[in-house]
């Protein structure tokens, strides 16, 4: 079930269970994010997400955002260190 408060998002690509930290490029607060739904279905957007994550950015309100996403762990476990990717600086 669908629980709009719990650290959420929708992608179009990413496999459902990836764990994302989204960016909020305007005041630099990050969460991390589970991809269980699919989406955004608008043009030029990236991310669909939760209201508790856009809270969690300080996106509420604002209706949209100018985020960073990066992958933090695939749904099988692997991270970006695992997949021989240097760490984020």
């Amino acid at each position: 079930m669908f629980d709009k408060a719990k650290l959420t998002a929708a992608h179009r690509t990413l496999p459902l269970g990836t764990r994302v930290a989204v960016t909020n490029l305007d005041n630099g607060r990050t969460v991390e994010v589970r991809v269980n739904d699919r989406g955004p279905f608008v043009a030029g957007r990236l991310i669909d997400l939760s209201e508790g994550a856009a809270r969690s950015l300080g996106g509420i309100g604002a209706g949209l955002m100018r985020v960073r996403i990066r992958v933090v762990a695939l749904p099988d476990g692997t991270t970006e260190a695992a997949a021989g990717k240097p760490p984020p600086r």
